[in-house]
Protein backbone atom coordinates (compact mmCIF):
# COMPACT_ATOMS: atom_id res chain seq x y z
CA UNK A 1 0.00 0.00 0.00
CA UNK A 2 1.14 3.75 -1.30
CA UNK A 3 2.18 6.07 1.36
CA UNK A 4 -0.92 7.73 3.15
CA UNK A 5 -0.27 10.65 2.42
CA UNK A 6 0.66 10.56 -0.95
CA UNK A 7 -2.73 8.98 -0.91
CA UNK A 8 -5.07 11.74 0.18
CA UNK A 9 -2.25 13.69 -1.44
CA UNK A 10 -1.61 16.06 1.80
CA UNK A 11 1.53 16.95 3.64
CA UNK A 12 3.13 15.12 6.75
CA UNK A 13 2.28 18.54 8.26
CA UNK A 14 -1.28 18.75 7.66
CA UNK A 15 -3.96 19.39 10.27
CA UNK A 16 -6.92 16.81 11.05
CA UNK A 17 -9.13 19.08 9.32
CA UNK A 18 -7.45 19.37 5.61
CA UNK A 19 -6.72 15.50 6.00
CA UNK A 20 -10.45 14.94 6.72
CA UNK A 21 -11.23 17.29 4.02
CA UNK A 22 -8.81 15.67 1.34
CA UNK A 23 -10.93 12.63 2.47
CA UNK A 24 -13.98 13.17 1.84
CA UNK A 25 -13.57 15.05 -1.68
CA UNK A 26 -11.73 11.58 -2.78
CA UNK A 27 -14.34 9.12 -1.33
CA UNK A 28 -16.72 11.54 -3.13
CA UNK A 29 -14.82 11.14 -6.01
CA UNK A 30 -14.13 7.59 -6.20
CA UNK A 31 -17.40 6.37 -4.61
CA UNK A 32 -18.44 3.05 -6.66
CA UNK A 33 -21.83 4.00 -6.70
CA UNK A 34 -21.25 7.15 -8.73
CA UNK A 35 -18.58 5.80 -10.96
CA UNK A 36 -20.31 2.47 -11.88
CA UNK A 37 -18.55 2.63 -15.18
CA UNK A 38 -15.11 2.77 -14.09
CA UNK A 39 -13.78 -0.45 -12.61
CA UNK A 40 -11.30 1.67 -10.53
CA UNK A 41 -12.94 3.74 -8.85
CA UNK A 42 -13.79 1.05 -6.27
CA UNK A 43 -10.07 0.38 -5.65
CA UNK A 44 -8.85 4.28 -5.19
CA UNK A 45 -11.99 4.64 -3.08
CA UNK A 46 -11.01 1.63 -1.04
CA UNK A 47 -7.27 3.01 -1.06
CA UNK A 48 -8.47 6.59 0.35
CA UNK A 49 -10.61 4.93 2.88
CA UNK A 50 -7.49 3.17 4.20
CA UNK A 51 -5.39 5.65 4.40
CA UNK A 52 -7.68 7.85 6.21
CA UNK A 53 -7.76 4.98 9.02
CA UNK A 54 -4.14 5.44 9.56
CA UNK A 55 -3.60 9.43 9.30
CA UNK A 56 -7.26 10.58 10.22
CA UNK A 57 -6.71 8.82 13.54
CA UNK A 58 -4.81 10.83 15.94
CA UNK A 59 -3.22 8.04 17.41
CA UNK A 60 -2.46 5.79 14.49
CA UNK A 61 -0.81 8.47 12.53
CA UNK A 62 1.54 9.55 15.45
CA UNK A 63 2.34 5.68 15.60
CA UNK A 64 2.38 5.78 11.62
CA UNK A 65 5.06 9.01 11.91
CA UNK A 66 7.35 7.36 14.31
CA UNK A 67 7.28 4.25 11.84
CA UNK A 68 5.92 2.16 14.63
CA UNK A 69 3.06 0.89 12.12
CA UNK A 70 3.00 0.33 8.13
CA UNK A 71 0.67 2.23 5.82
CA UNK A 72 -1.75 -1.15 6.50
CA UNK A 73 -1.57 -0.21 9.97
CA UNK A 74 0.08 -3.16 10.92
CA UNK A 75 3.42 -3.18 13.56
CA UNK A 76 6.85 -2.94 11.99
CA UNK A 77 9.22 -5.12 14.13
CA UNK A 78 12.18 -2.94 13.52
CA UNK A 79 14.64 -6.03 14.58
CA UNK A 80 13.14 -8.51 12.31
CA UNK A 81 15.68 -7.27 9.36
CA UNK A 82 18.57 -10.17 8.60
CA UNK A 83 19.66 -13.31 9.93
CA UNK A 84 23.12 -11.67 11.04
CA UNK A 85 24.49 -12.64 14.53
CA UNK A 86 23.37 -9.64 17.59
CA UNK A 87 20.27 -8.48 18.52
CA UNK A 88 17.62 -7.81 15.79
CA UNK A 89 18.36 -11.01 13.57
CA UNK A 90 18.47 -14.81 13.60
CA UNK A 91 21.72 -16.35 15.11
CA UNK A 92 22.36 -19.50 14.97
CA UNK A 93 22.45 -21.34 17.95
CA UNK A 94 24.61 -24.60 17.08
CA UNK A 95 23.11 -28.32 16.32
CA UNK A 96 20.42 -29.54 18.77
CA UNK A 97 19.54 -32.93 19.58
CA UNK A 98 19.87 -35.40 16.55
CA UNK A 99 22.40 -32.86 15.01
CA UNK A 100 19.76 -30.33 13.40
CA UNK A 101 20.23 -26.90 13.41
CA UNK A 102 18.34 -24.34 15.18
CA UNK A 103 17.59 -20.58 15.18
CA UNK A 104 17.05 -18.06 17.30
CA UNK A 105 15.62 -14.96 17.07
CA UNK A 106 16.53 -11.64 18.97
CA UNK A 107 13.83 -8.11 18.92
CA UNK A 108 16.01 -5.48 19.50
CA UNK A 109 18.21 -3.19 17.17
CA UNK A 110 20.38 -3.58 14.48
CA UNK A 111 23.75 -5.22 15.47
CA UNK A 112 26.97 -6.61 13.36
CA UNK A 113 26.57 -9.22 10.64
CA UNK A 114 23.12 -7.84 10.19
CA UNK A 115 22.14 -8.43 6.28
CA UNK A 116 20.76 -5.05 4.62
CA UNK A 117 17.41 -5.37 2.07
CA UNK A 118 15.26 -7.83 4.15
CA UNK A 119 12.29 -6.14 4.88
CA UNK A 120 9.94 -8.35 7.29
CA UNK A 121 7.04 -5.59 6.70
CA UNK A 122 7.09 -7.85 2.76
CA UNK A 123 6.85 -11.02 4.74
CA UNK A 124 3.11 -9.31 6.70
CA UNK A 125 2.19 -7.86 3.45
CA UNK A 126 1.52 -11.15 1.98
CA UNK A 127 -0.46 -12.61 5.36
CA UNK A 128 -2.22 -9.89 5.03
CA UNK A 129 -3.03 -9.46 1.80
CA UNK A 130 -6.34 -11.16 1.28
CA UNK A 131 -7.73 -9.32 4.08
CA UNK A 132 -6.95 -6.29 2.54
CA UNK A 133 -8.61 -7.32 -0.58
CA UNK A 134 -11.72 -8.12 1.23
CA UNK A 135 -11.89 -4.73 2.93
CA UNK A 136 -10.93 -3.02 -0.06
CA UNK A 137 -13.83 -4.58 -1.59
CA UNK A 138 -16.52 -3.88 1.27
CA UNK A 139 -19.31 -1.35 0.64
CA UNK A 140 -18.95 0.76 3.33
CA UNK A 141 -22.17 0.91 5.46
CA UNK A 142 -24.78 3.20 5.11
CA UNK A 143 -26.03 5.48 8.37
CA UNK A 144 -29.66 5.52 9.63
CA UNK A 145 -32.87 6.99 8.12
CA UNK A 146 -33.93 9.34 10.52
CA UNK A 147 -38.28 10.47 10.43
CA UNK A 148 -39.52 13.59 11.74
CA UNK A 149 -42.71 15.20 11.42
CA UNK A 150 -44.04 18.44 9.63
CA UNK A 151 -47.07 20.36 10.64
CA UNK A 152 -48.01 22.59 7.50
CA UNK A 153 -50.60 25.21 7.51
CA UNK A 154 -53.53 24.67 4.96
CA UNK A 155 -52.79 26.89 3.61
CA UNK A 156 -49.37 26.18 2.44
CA UNK A 157 -50.83 23.16 1.59
CA UNK A 158 -52.96 24.32 -1.06
CA UNK A 159 -50.45 26.92 -2.93
CA UNK A 160 -47.03 24.95 -1.98
CA UNK A 161 -43.95 26.19 0.05
CA UNK A 162 -41.86 25.73 2.88
CA UNK A 163 -42.29 23.99 6.15
CA UNK A 164 -39.67 24.39 9.11
CA UNK A 165 -38.56 20.49 10.56
CA UNK A 166 -36.64 19.92 13.74
CA UNK A 167 -34.48 16.51 13.31
CA UNK A 168 -33.74 14.13 15.51
CA UNK A 169 -30.07 14.76 14.67
CA UNK A 170 -30.67 18.01 16.24
CA UNK A 171 -31.09 19.93 12.75
CA UNK A 172 -33.60 22.22 11.89
CA UNK A 173 -34.73 21.97 8.05
CA UNK A 174 -36.80 24.50 5.66
CA UNK A 175 -38.35 21.90 3.77
CA UNK A 176 -39.97 22.19 0.62
CA UNK A 177 -43.89 20.88 0.40
CA UNK A 178 -45.29 20.28 -2.99
CA UNK A 179 -48.84 22.03 -3.45
CA UNK A 180 -51.47 19.41 -3.07
CA UNK A 181 -49.53 16.98 -1.04
CA UNK A 182 -51.94 14.68 0.95
CA UNK A 183 -51.49 14.10 4.85
CA UNK A 184 -49.50 11.08 5.55
CA UNK A 185 -47.23 11.28 2.86
CA UNK A 186 -43.71 11.35 3.43
CA UNK A 187 -41.21 13.29 2.23
CA UNK A 188 -37.36 12.09 1.31
CA UNK A 189 -34.29 14.59 1.98
CA UNK A 190 -31.28 12.53 0.75
CA UNK A 191 -28.25 12.73 3.02
CA UNK A 192 -30.15 14.27 5.66
CA UNK A 193 -30.17 11.07 8.18
CA UNK A 194 -27.35 9.73 10.57
CA UNK A 195 -23.62 10.59 9.70
CA UNK A 196 -22.48 6.81 8.28
CA UNK A 197 -19.17 5.49 9.62
CA UNK A 198 -15.74 6.46 7.93
CA UNK A 199 -16.55 6.36 4.21
CA UNK A 200 -20.22 5.62 4.57
CA UNK A 201 -22.78 8.10 3.02
CA UNK A 202 -25.09 9.48 5.62
CA UNK A 203 -29.09 8.07 5.74
CA UNK A 204 -31.75 9.87 4.57
CA UNK A 205 -34.58 11.71 6.35
CA UNK A 206 -37.65 10.74 5.81
CA UNK A 207 -40.44 13.64 6.59
CA UNK A 208 -43.67 13.12 7.11
CA UNK A 209 -47.24 15.27 6.49
CA UNK A 210 -49.14 16.58 9.11
CA UNK A 211 -51.66 19.48 8.49
CA UNK A 212 -52.24 22.11 10.92
CA UNK A 213 -55.80 22.59 12.13
CA UNK A 214 -57.50 25.47 10.82
CA UNK A 215 -59.66 28.02 12.57
CA UNK A 216 -62.19 27.82 10.25
CA UNK A 217 -62.34 24.94 7.60
CA UNK A 218 -62.21 21.51 8.18
CA UNK A 219 -60.50 19.05 5.28
CA UNK A 220 -62.84 16.34 3.65
CA UNK A 221 -60.34 14.12 1.19
CA UNK A 222 -60.24 17.62 -1.82
CA UNK A 223 -63.35 18.98 0.14
CA UNK A 224 -63.17 21.61 2.15
CA UNK A 225 -66.06 22.38 5.24
CA UNK A 226 -66.97 25.75 6.55
CA UNK A 227 -69.58 26.52 9.24
CA UNK A 228 -70.41 30.39 8.24
CA UNK A 229 -72.15 32.11 10.74
CA UNK A 230 -75.51 34.45 9.30
CA UNK A 231 -77.82 37.26 10.61
CA UNK A 232 -81.18 36.30 11.25
CA UNK A 233 -82.23 38.96 8.84
CA UNK A 234 -79.65 37.72 6.41
CA UNK A 235 -81.34 34.39 6.65
CA UNK A 236 -84.73 35.73 6.58
CA UNK A 237 -84.54 38.30 3.51
CA UNK A 238 -80.99 36.68 1.92
CA UNK A 239 -78.72 39.04 1.34
CA UNK A 240 -75.13 38.42 -0.32
CA UNK A 241 -71.97 38.21 2.45
CA UNK A 242 -68.30 37.51 2.34
CA UNK A 243 -67.69 33.75 2.84
CA UNK A 244 -63.61 33.18 3.26
CA UNK A 245 -61.55 30.53 1.24
CA UNK A 246 -58.03 29.48 0.80
CA UNK A 247 -57.84 31.75 -2.08
CA UNK A 248 -59.28 34.86 -0.14
CA UNK A 249 -62.96 36.35 0.25
CA UNK A 250 -65.74 35.90 -1.84
CA UNK A 251 -69.36 36.55 -2.30
CA UNK A 252 -71.95 34.29 -1.55
CA UNK A 253 -75.31 34.52 -2.04
CA UNK A 254 -77.69 33.56 0.81
CA UNK A 255 -81.25 32.68 -0.03
CA UNK A 256 -83.69 33.90 1.65
CA UNK A 257 -85.66 32.32 4.26
CA UNK A 258 -82.74 30.02 4.91
CA UNK A 259 -82.32 27.96 8.22
CA UNK A 260 -79.28 27.29 10.33
CA UNK A 261 -77.56 24.01 8.75
CA UNK A 262 -78.32 25.00 5.08
CA UNK A 263 -75.41 24.06 3.17
CA UNK A 264 -74.37 26.34 0.22
CA UNK A 265 -71.68 24.91 -1.94
CA UNK A 266 -69.07 26.60 -3.51
CA UNK A 267 -67.14 24.39 -6.77
CA UNK A 268 -63.80 24.76 -6.85
CA UNK A 269 -63.24 26.11 -3.80
CA UNK A 270 -61.42 23.43 -2.04
CA UNK A 271 -58.24 21.88 -1.87
CA UNK A 272 -56.15 21.50 -4.97
CA UNK A 273 -54.99 18.34 -6.75
CA UNK A 274 -51.52 17.60 -6.84
CA UNK A 275 -51.57 18.23 -9.93
CA UNK A 276 -52.89 21.52 -10.02
CA UNK A 277 -55.49 20.51 -12.42
CA UNK A 278 -58.55 19.87 -10.42
CA UNK A 279 -59.54 21.05 -6.81
CA UNK A 280 -62.47 19.77 -4.50
CA UNK A 281 -65.10 22.42 -3.73
CA UNK A 282 -65.90 24.34 -0.20
CA UNK A 283 -69.46 23.61 1.55
CA UNK A 284 -70.40 26.48 3.50
CA UNK A 285 -72.75 25.49 6.33
CA UNK A 286 -75.31 28.07 7.51
CA UNK A 287 -75.42 29.06 11.61
CA UNK A 288 -77.93 31.91 12.25
CA UNK A 289 -76.67 33.46 15.11
CA UNK A 290 -78.57 36.02 17.43
CA UNK A 291 -77.30 39.30 18.15
CA UNK A 292 -75.13 40.38 21.45
CA UNK A 293 -78.08 42.21 22.40
CA UNK A 294 -80.83 39.55 21.64
CA UNK A 295 -81.95 40.50 25.58
CA UNK A 296 -82.91 44.09 24.67
CA UNK A 297 -86.94 44.70 25.46
CA UNK A 298 -87.32 45.96 21.71
CA UNK A 299 -85.62 42.07 20.79
CA UNK A 300 -87.53 40.18 23.16
CA UNK A 301 -90.94 42.10 22.59
CA UNK A 302 -90.94 40.98 18.54
CA UNK A 303 -89.58 37.66 19.61
CA UNK A 304 -93.04 37.62 21.97
CA UNK A 305 -95.20 38.72 19.21
CA UNK A 306 -93.99 36.33 16.93
CA UNK A 307 -94.55 33.44 19.66
CA UNK A 308 -98.07 34.34 20.13
CA UNK A 309 -99.10 35.05 16.55
CA UNK A 310 -97.13 33.36 14.46
CA UNK A 311 -96.47 29.65 16.53
CA UNK A 312 -94.27 27.06 14.32
CA UNK A 313 -92.55 23.71 15.62
CA UNK A 314 -89.34 23.12 13.96
CA UNK A 315 -89.14 19.58 15.99
CA UNK A 316 -92.62 18.26 15.03
CA UNK A 317 -91.95 14.53 13.90
CA UNK A 318 -89.01 14.05 16.07
CA UNK A 319 -91.15 13.62 18.88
Amino acid sequence: MRDPYEVLGVAKTASAGEIKKAFRHLAKKHHPDHNKSDPKAKEKFAEANSAYEIIGDAEKKAQYDRGEIGPDGKPRFQGFEGFGAGPGGFTRAGRGPGGAEHYEFHFGGGGPGQQAGFDPSDIFADLFSGARRGRANATPKRGEDVTATANVPLETIARGGHARVFLPTGRALDVNIPAGIEEGKQIRLRGQGQSGPIGGEPGDALITIKIAPHPFFQLAGRDLKLDLPVTLYEATLGAKIPAPTLEGKVELSIPAGSNSGRVLRLRGKGMPAADGKSAGDLYATLKIMLPEGAADPEFKELMQKWSANRPYDPRKGMT
